[in-house]
């Protein structure tokens, strides 16, 4: 008897010794993490400068921007999966080569077309290593409250990379050329292989029945299709182009759910949707990524051309958002235990509608206090909203699917910020448009033109000059701030619907106990017969 309590103690000390290094892993898969979100936003400052070395066509330099996204998005299911099947640390180290090879080949690229590739590249070693950290997270922290900071730390990073993107950009545009923007990733990489090699444990999920190629790739081709549809729709381009990749990517998807359904061993377990607290943490997610995307585009407009600040002014106009999300992600496994998943979610929801709300009262004239508030108020709330979706969505989903969950939770993530744009942006427009189509001195085509954008009135008013180009200037941006509310409103109503949602995640936080295995007198024997 003594003999079996001193081998089960023995293997408690040693789960105990290999768990020390969770928190090691995590500064690991932290580092991953922020190294992606960074290259999301870090080329946008960089553009003008691309455009006058390279001298790309209109479309080359759309995809040069949308490309890494585009692929990102689509392959995040079949990189999710497979990470499952051959193991998500070879998934995630993959990822890390390929990403430093990219970063190399789009620093060093001497026209529009290498740029692409090597930014789709970016965007396949981006869809490897994005659900690879979730997934291993999921699996180096077993226990839920644990896993619940861990989450918190993990949002708070990806909420540090999207700020320090364009700023880290305007930096090195300052000293060095634009290709620096990418190098910036080599040394990183050059770091994070062998470290990631060493202390990154290896784990995959049960590897029951081959793995479904034909149903990765439609799923991968389905998402493609309908993430370029819903950007193009974003940019205002409602078209035949617009049109045949939405329809195409929507059957594909359809068809890719009924084959799914159909098969014993499928490649996502879509019995997982089935589980209340799954299928809702995803619709929280899309619907507060719609929320954030859209309004922060709308606020950038809003304060570089209504208020006339510069690109770094609006930045640093942003930056409390950002610091508010990270002091939420460092909060929320607190505050989930605390309150649970359904209040935190619900207050994070209406937390966000009021900051919304509030920001109804921006107008032509600069507000700082008004704004440093309202997006404090957005920035906590938000990410109080999606640390909780994610945490229940990713403790909701068995182990051995970590990888297709984590990779269907990153998926909601995009599929919410293109939707965001496309939808925003269009009531922002339809809004927007009409106090424009006839202004008081100004011909009538330039008045149609000027409901395009507001930047393309202030073009217009600029070249009319006198008191009609003041008159048109001055209408624009009464219109534009209209839009402004409008969208606000609609975004309101939206979060208030997610908040709805959310009554149907669990109350509590439910939190079982690690299981430890304990060897069998027999098997306790057998190993002392071996010593």
């Amino acid at each position: 008897m003594s003999g079996t309590t001193t081998a089960a103690a023995e293997l408690r000390r040693r789960a105990a010794g290999a768990g020390a290094n969770r928190w090691v892993v995590l500064v690991v898969l932290c580092v991953s993490l922020l190294l992606v979100a960074v290259d999301a936003t870090v080329l946008h400052v960089a553009v003008p400068a691309v455009t006058e070395d390279l001298k790309p066509g209109a479309i080359e330099l759309l995809w040069i921007v949308d490309v890494y996204p585009l692929v990102c998005a689509s392959l995040l299911i079949l990189f999710g999966t497979l990470g499952d099947r051959v193991g998500r640390r070879r998934i995630l180290l993959l990822g890390y080569a390929l990403f430093g090879v990219a970063s190399g080949m789009a620093a060093l690229a001497d026209n529009a077309q290498v740029l692409i590739v090597s930014r789709a590249l970016l965007g396949v070693g981006g869809a490897m290593i994005m659900p690879a950290t979730l997934s291993i997270l999921r699996q180096v922290f077993p226990d839920r409250r644990e896993r619940a900071l861990a989450i918190g730390i993990w949002s708070a990073v990806a909420a540090v990379g999207a700020a320090v993107g364009p700023l880290l950009g305007g930096f090195l545009l300052e000293h060095f050329w634009w290709g620096s923007v990418f190098l910036v990733n080599i040394p990183l990489m050059l770091v994070s292989l062998p470290v990631g090699r060493l202390l990154l444990p290896e784990s995959k999920g049960s590897g029951e029945g081959p793995w479904d190629v034909v149903g990765a790739l439609m799923a991968a081709a389905g998402l493609f299709g309908l993430v370029l549809g819903v950007k193009r729709l974003g940019g205002g381009e409602l078209d035949g182009i617009t049109a045949l990749p939405l329809a195409a990517g929507a059957a594909l998807l359809v068809l890719f759910v009924r084959r799914q359904r159909r098969r014993t061993h499928p490649l996502v377990d879509l019995r997982m949707f089935s589980r209340p607290a799954f299928s809702t943490s995803v619709g929280c997610i899309v619907l507060a990524m719609l929320a954030l995307v859209g309004l922060e585009l709308i606020a950038a407009q809003y304060l570089q051309l209504v208020l006339g600040l510069s690109p770094l002014e609006t930045g640093l106009r942003l930056l409390p958002l950002t610091i508010a999300a990270m002091a939420s992600g460092l909060a929320g496994a607190r505050m989930l235990r605390r309150f649970g998943p359904r209040r935190m979610v619900c207050f994070g929801f209406c937390l966000t509608a009021v900051a919304v709300l509030t920001l109804l009262a921006m107008g032509g004239e600069d507000n700082a206090p008004l704004l440093l508030f309202g997006f404090v108020l957005l920035g906590f709330g938000l990410e109080t909203t999606l640390f909780g979706a994610y945490e229940s969505m990713l403790s909701e989903a068995p182990p051995e699917q970590a990888g297709g969950a984590a990779a269907i939770g990153e998926t909601s993530y995009q599929l919410g910020a293109g939707i965001g744009i496309a939808l925003l942006g269009s009531v922002m427009n339809a809004a927007y448009a009409p106090g424009l189509s006839s202004v008081q001195g100004v011909p009538a085509r330039d008045s149609a033109a000027a409901g395009h954008s507001l930047g393309e009135a202030y073009e217009i008013a600029g070249r009319l000059g006198g008191t009609a180009g003041e008159t048109l200037r001055r209408t624009a941006r009464d219109c534009f701030v209209y839009g402004l509310h409008v969208t606000l409103l609609v975004s309101a109503g939206l979060l208030l619907l997610g908040a709805v949602m959310a009554l149907r995640l669990p109350r509590v936080m439910q939190c079982e106990p690690v299981a430890v295995e304990v060897p069998a007198p027999r098997e306790v024997a057998e190993s002392r017969v071996s010593a």
